[in-house]
């Protein structure tokens, strides 16, 4: 019960401080509503953004539906992340036929693509379509083609198609350096065969590498929803630009919002030499090289762990001719600071042969600029800034060079040649019994010294479709005459 003051001379008083409460009380909720129009007005905004870039974008991204000769286990079972481990195979759906069908010569992959120039070339990937027999492209208005691969390069996951019409919409490339974590990007593809799908999301970290997509990784993280189909398809900046090639995903079950995009800036170089030779050639150091690890920098005269340090310098490599030694840390290159050894690899491998390069180092705390010509990187399965191979080759297996330690070790001392690291299972060495640590010391009846030697008598041997290897363990010395697959 509110008890009312009766005295004349203060009835104005209480009855002003109730206009002014009331008056208060008012202006609380339309404050607080002004606030969150303004947000709604912000959301807005952002959504037409989102629906401008799709609407200027999508007429360039096209449906990609690759036919290739379906291998056996291929046609045995449904292909899935868990099943192989692949982080390819979660991207694009293939058509396997059940088990209680007869087996099909054929298995289709789908996934995205998107035009790059208004005469028909087309960005995909080459997992999508690096093997197809037959590829064929559908446009966002319904039209169809069949498209020439102009080339495909399994070390970076790029391929490039084009299909013959001209005046076609095409998404620009913009600059993926300048691009920064917290920005938004929008995804467009194919997922599930739903074609012109468009996602949202944030670039979530940059420079994500070792995740077993390809030999040269330097993804962009996003988690714009992803799904199968989507491979191949633009990775989009807020200009509406091509920023990323969307590649892989993590995850077993579908989209749990780690997407990952092949670079532009990395893309861009691999794209114009395919579409230039069909194949891309890389510059090549000749050093094996590793990333600092945290407080291993004091030991190399420097207060921080970034850039790579040299942990071999090949024989008559580029490297060795300019001058760099075992321990130097490269910590720039033309120009610009290298953070880690997959870095430095990475931008390599952007150079073609003969090119010159300024490569700075930290040699006992000094830093030291040198200029290095680039020689060609060595046949498939070597690294761009290193010299052992991956087990990718003709033979299936890797090596290194003997080195006096490894000599030492293996008691190979006072013999040359090239150290087995690795034999991929099922592989022509494997079947005929090569294993690591064993010593290759000739190929066809000729001695090999070194990695670079090795590869080129290899690189010989393709054209006779097989090769003689001299083999040396500890306890004996063989001859391998080993078939070579012809492709």
């Amino acid at each position: 019960m509110v008890t009312s003051i009766t005295h004349s001379g203060s009835r104005s008083r209480p009855f002003m401080s109730s206009v002014v409460f009331a008056l208060t009380l008012l202006s609380l909720p339309l404050s607080a509503w002004g606030e969150e129009d303004q947000s709604i007005v912000t959301l807005r905004r952002m959504g037409k953004a989102f629906a401008s870039i799709a609407e200027k974008a999508s007429p360039a991204v096209v449906g990609i539906r690759a036919t290739r000769v379906a291998h056996a286990d291929s046609r045995s079972r449904e292909y899935s992340y868990e099943d192989r481990g692949d982080l390819f195979d979660y991207f694009f759906r293939r058509q396997s036929p059940r088990r209680n069908d007869p087996p099909e010569p054929k298995e289709v992959a789908q996934g995205s693509g998107f035009i790059v120039t208004a005469d028909g070339f087309i960005l995909t990937n080459n997992h999508l379509v690096g093997e197809a027999e037959e590829v064929a492209v559908q446009l966002g208005d319904g039209r169809k083609f069949n498209a020439k691969i102009v080339g495909a390069d399994p070390e970076t996951d790029v391929a490039v198609i084009r299909i013959a019409a001209e005046n076609l919409r095409y998404v620009e490339l913009a600059n993926s350096d300048t691009l920064e974590v917290g920005e938004w990007v929008i995804a467009i593809g194919n997922p599930f065969g739903l074609s012109h799908t468009v996602t949202a999301g944030i670039v979530s970290a940059k420079g994500r590498n070792q995740m077993g997509v390809a030999n040269y990784e330097d993804f962009i993280q996003t988690d714009a929803a992803i799904n199968f189909g989507n491979s191949g398809g633009p990775l989009l900046n807020l200009d509406g630009k091509a920023v990323g090639i969307n590649t892989a995903i993590i995850g077993a079950g579908g989209n749990i919002g780690i997407g990952l995009a092949i670079p532009i800036s990395m893309a861009k170089g691999v794209y114009e030499q395919l579409k230039e030779n069909g194949k891309v050639v890389r510059g090549y150091l000749g050093v094996q090289i590793d990333n600092l690890e945290p407080g291993m920098g004091e030991f190399f005269g420097t207060k921080n762990d970034k850039g790579a340090v040299v942990t071999r310098v090949f024989d008559d490599s580029a490297a060795a001719k300019a001058g760099i030694k075992a321990d130097d840390i490269v910590v720039a290159l033309e120009g610009e600071p290298i953070a880690t050894a997959n870095e430095l690899m990475n931008r390599i491998a952007l150079h073609k042969p003969g090119s010159k390069v300024e490569v700075v180092v930290l040699r006992e705390g000094k830093r030291k600029t040198l200029s290095i010509t680039l020689d060609k990187r060595p046949q498939e399965g070597v690294e761009a800034a290193g010299g052992v191979a991956k087990a990718q080759g003709p033979l299936g297996l890797s090596v290194q060079t003997l080195t006096r330690q490894l000599a030492t070790q293996l008691g190979y001392e006072g013999l040359s040649g090239v150290v087995v690291d690795d034999v991929e299972a099922g592989s022509p060495a494997d079947e005929y019994g090569i294993e690591p640590e064993m010593l290759i010391t000739e190929v066809n009846r000729e001695p090999v010294r070194n990695v670079k030697q090795f590869h080129e008598a290899i690189a010989k041997a393709k054209a006779k479709g097989k090769v003689l290897l001299r083999v040396r363990t500890e306890e004996w010395a063989k001859l391998f005459l080993i078939p070579l697959p012809q492709k």
